[in-house]
Parts: C-alpha cells; structure tokens; sequence
C-alpha cells in the first residue's frame, strides 16, 4: 500500500445555508433552476463557502461543495474564540465580530453562525447592520474572517525565545596573524642649487 493511502483523511462537513429557485421568461416558457449556498469545514480552523446552480437541486449542492472546499481559508483561532475585534463594510452589510471568554457560547445569529460552527469557534460575539440578503452576509464574515491575525500567549512567546539559540559576536583568535599596516615613506624631491658663473 502506497504511503498515501496510510494517511488519515481528515472528514470536512457540509451545510447547506440556502436554496434558491430561479425562474426566467423565456420565449418557449420559464427556465427554472437552483441554486445552493454551502458552507465546509473541518472544525479546526479550515472553512470555505461556495455558490451552485444547477437544474435540479442535488446537482447545484454538489457544485457548492466542490467550489467551497477550493476555495478554503485558514482562521486562527484563540481559546476557542476569535482572537481579536474585527469591524468591517462589505457592499450593504456592516459587521462587527468581538471575542468571548469560555463558555459563552456564540451570541450571534443568521449565517455566521453556521460559519463560526464548522470554522471551530465556539465563543464569540457579533452583529450584522444594514443588509437582510444572507449572501452578501455570508461573504461579509468570510471577509471579515480574513482579517483576523494570529495571537499567542506569553508562555509560547517565552518558550519560542529559549529555543532560539544565541548569536555570539566572533571573536578575534590568537591563531589568526593582525594584518600589518605597511607606511610607505614618501620620499621628498631633492633641492638641486644651480652655480651661478662668475
């Protein structure tokens, strides 16, 4: 067995935020189709969002699925929270993400909370002002989600410090001759006297 086939697959989860049907006028009759918003995650920090359409619904969840897990972002995660305050505008929407202390749950509604739910954070909370569309909400956290920049705490700043090892400046050995510095004497142009001829 190949060395791949040895490695643990890590198992990402799937939600389906919304379906929609689309309906267009069209000579012959109406065109319908869906469309699907999906949300995956792997609960550890991994998640992605992704629009399918399609003519029938399982079709445009697939599609969903494939362009999420393509398109997956890295959020860092602090105590099991956000590790600091985003505030961000994205087209209409207006969002607002702070952190929670353990135990708090997420006291945030609509979809950013399936987001934060496959994403791994489990202590936070948040506002979206200005716009009702759950689309543009949902790209709204994705965006504000990128913001967001790693934290550490002392222990691991201390602990990075210890393993770094010293520089030592070198050092001049006895083993090693001093270049000599050579004078060079510059030599006068000698003073010729002319006799004078009576």
């Amino acid at each position: 067995m190949s060395d791949t086939q040895n490695q643990p697959v890590e198992k990402m989860e799937e939600k389906v935020l919304i379906i929609r049907r689309v309906s267009k006028k069209t000579t012959g009759g109406n065109y319908v189709s869906f469309s699907a918003l999906v949300v995956v995650g792997d609960k550890k920090g991994q998640v992605g969002i992704g629009i399918g359409r399609g003519l029938e619904v399982p079709p445009a969840i697939q599609k969903a699925i494939s362009h999420a897990k393509k398109h997956m972002i890295t959020v860092p995660i602090y105590r099991s929270s956000i590790p600091h305050e985003v505030n961000l505008k994205y087209k209409s929407a207006r969002i607002m993400l702070r952190p929670a202390p353990e135990g708090s749950g997420l006291k945030i509604g609509s979809v950013a909370r399936a987001i934060f739910d496959l994403a791994g954070i489990y202590n936070a909370s948040g506002k979206i002002i200005g716009s009702r569309n759950q689309i543009i909400n949902t790209y709204a956290v994705i965006e504000a989600l990128k913001k967001l920049k790693p934290r550490y705490e002392k222990e691991e700043v201390e602990s990075d410090k210890e393993k770094k090892p010293a520089v030592e400046e070198p050092t001049m050995t006895t083993d090693q001759p001093e270049k000599e510095v050579k004078k060079v004497a510059v030599k006068k142009p000698a003073k010729t006297t002319k006799k004078v001829s009576k």
